[in-house]
């Protein structure tokens, strides 16, 4: 497992990079050109990827036959990572969540009618997506065995009735990736649910809410959606009937690791940003950079998001020899999330009150952190996760591989 990159690569890095500081940065330092919810406003976000795509750095996971880069799970560690030293950098080259799972996930399992009509507009920037899946209780969360929401067969047509919440990026998606019961058999638990597709301009849903939090808050927010009657045509179903929960996994999967790459490149930033002040501030006589407290901190958070690459990087590399990698992304996952927040919380009390204001994005990051232990499957769901592993494998938990 060699993780150097290709020469290719690192050109493409240093694109990426100057990218970022030249246009990114500059558009992120000005709060004019934010909105109301800590996040880019849209018409500055399209100048951005206008620039992006004419510079060639567009949809890094999509392959280049349709308008992306085509990298790797590996080329892309590099890459989002890079991007994310802005927090605007992933929306700008359009791999920010959730357009980036659903557009791997469509181009995956989709056919070649179901990639025109509802991929392609995503990887040209033309629309937003969202991923319908999270149900309020007693419906499905981490479980989906407890899914409620039904879509039921008429004719050529499958009618949707249920509610969702929590689905980022429904307030200005046009596309929407749903998952329902389709079965209900009390007794089937891998057969039970079906992926469809559904345009927002279709009657028979609507949005409830668009569900404040903590923020900062990605484009479109977390919504809560009720379905009454939505209708379906049967062509717009994802692969077979009772493989909702394979997409699923498809869907989840990558969209962990691709969280943890952006994360690492948030809590690079945040470290760098604590470096500049400490090497700058001076107190009783000597520059905090100096004081052996502050180096335990810095070297800890340096540490941590280093052992987060090479995670990443094991799982990604994984990932394009063919395997699920289920146990490495969920030891990824939980790792880079307690990163980040280590690293957001070790730059803000380095820098003390200027991290607790808005003078820098620390505050911001500090803030994005808290989500990361909860979204695409909390910390502790993944720590059950990698018991079972153990359970089943004992010593063999740790295998080289052959």
């Amino acid at each position: 497992m060699d993780f150097t990159l290709s020469e290719d690569l690192e050109t493409l890095r240093q694109r990426v990079r100057a990218f970022v500081d030249d246009h990114v940065l500059p558009v992120e330092a000005d709060r004019a050109n934010w909105n109301e919810y800590d996040n880019i406003k849209l018409a500055k976000r399209n100048a951005l990827r206008e620039k992006a795509r004419a510079a060639g750095l567009w949809a890094p996971q999509i392959s280049k036959e349709r308008g992306g880069l085509g990298l790797t799970m590996a080329g892309q560690a590099m890459f989002y990572e890079e991007a994310s030293r802005s927090i605007f950098g992933p929306s700008a080259f359009n791999c920010a969540a959730p357009d980036d799972g659903n557009m791997r996930l469509l181009e995956q399992v989709g056919t070649d009618e179901q990639k025109a009509r509802w991929l392609q507009p995503i990887i040209e920037g033309k629309v937003n997506s969202a991923f319908a899946m999270t149900e309020p209780h007693p419906g499905s969360g981490s479980d989906p065995a407890m899914m409620r929401t039904r879509a039921e067969k008429r004719g050529d047509h499958w009618v949707v009735s249920g509610r969702k919440w929590y689905i980022s990026g429904a307030d200005i998606a046009q596309h929407f990736i749903l998952i329902a019961r389709t079965d209900d058999n009390p007794d089937e638990k891998r057969r039970h649910l079906s992926g469809f597709l559904f345009d927002r301009d279709q009657p028979g849903w609507r949005i409830v809410r668009r569900i404040e939090n903590m923020g900062p808050d990605e484009h479109g927010g977390v919504c809560e959606m009720e379905f009454d009657g939505l209708k379906i045509a049967d062509e717009n179903r994802l692969m077979e009937v009772g493989d909702g929960l394979k997409v699923t996994q498809i869907r989840l999967g990558p969209a962990r690791l691709t969280h943890c790459m952006r994360w690492l490149g948030m809590a690079k930033r945040a470290l760098a940003i604590a470096a500049d002040y400490i090497g700058e501030r001076e107190g009783f006589g000597i520059k905090l950079a100096e004081r052996e407290s502050v180096q335990l901190k810095m070297g800890e958070a340096a540490r941590a998001i280093q052992t987060g690459r090479l995670l990443v990087m094991h799982a990604a590399w994984k990932l394009d020899q063919g395997d699920y990698a289920r146990k490495e992304i969920s030891i990824a996952k939980v790792h880079v999330a307690d990163t980040l927040h280590l690293a957001a919380d070790t730059a803000l009390q380095l820098l003390g009150a200027r991290g607790y204001s808005t003078d820098t994005i620390v505050e911001w990051i500090y803030r994005y952190a808290r989500c990361a232990r909860l979204v695409d499957g909390a910390s502790e769901v993944h720590n059950m996760v990698l018991a079972r592993f153990y359970a089943n494998e004992g010593d063999d938990f740790w295998h080289w591989g052959v």
